[in-house]
């Protein structure tokens, strides 16, 4: 079962053409943020003479201290009024890591999980008892749009709670639903 049939069965060359697309628009679009403007001078990275899918390894990789060092918004590669959402970290270092979403990125993400999930087998007769996080962190809404997107029933209990979790399931025969399924 696919999520995405075309991506996710086309040729070695297609997919290396689409993914060398996307990694010129990514470069492109990070280079308008100071963060990556000045990560790429201190690398001597010319992002134009990135032609290949080989000059990946020219790359350096970002780091969780890039993003701490970026805090709060240095990698922001769009306008403010375009972001519909920010998650952060705990910061149990010191410092939070955050990371802001615009609506195209919801949506990317949403079909990101749902094809995942149908690897796995999932399917829109699947109920989703989402146990993560609903907080800042960003598993939990992550998961839940990836399951409605799938068509799944998604149940968003977080974490915590256990008996009464236990009990709705009981109640709304979900444990049957899975056996049967």
């Amino acid at each position: 079962m696919y999520w995405s049939k075309d991506i996710e069965t086309m040729t070695r060359q297609d997919l290396e053409a689409l993914q060398m697309k996307r990694l010129t628009a990514a470069l492109e679009r990070a280079a308008t943020t100071p963060f990556y403007r000045q990560f790429f001078k201190d690398a001597g990275i010319d992002i134009a003479s990135i032609r290949s899918l080989e000059h990946l390894r020219d790359i350096p990789m970002t780091t969780k201290d890039d993003l701490r060092r970026s805090y709060p918004d240095g990698m922001v590669a769009v306008p403010r009024r375009d972001i519909v959402r920010m998650h952060a970290s705990s910061g149990t270092t010191g410092k939070s890591t955050v990371i802001f979403y615009t609506a195209a990125d919801i949506a990317d993400w949403a079909d990101l999980v749902a094809r995942c999930m149908v690897a796995t087998g999932t399917t829109r007769d699947d109920v989703f008892q989402n146990m993560m996080g609903y907080g800042l962190f960003t598993g939990g809404l992550g998961l839940h749009y990836g399951a409605e997107r799938l068509g799944c029933m998604v149940i968003p209990s977080s974490s915590g709670n256990s008996l009464k979790q236990i009990q709705l399931m009981h109640q709304l025969n979900l444990f049957e639903a899975v056996s049967r399924g």
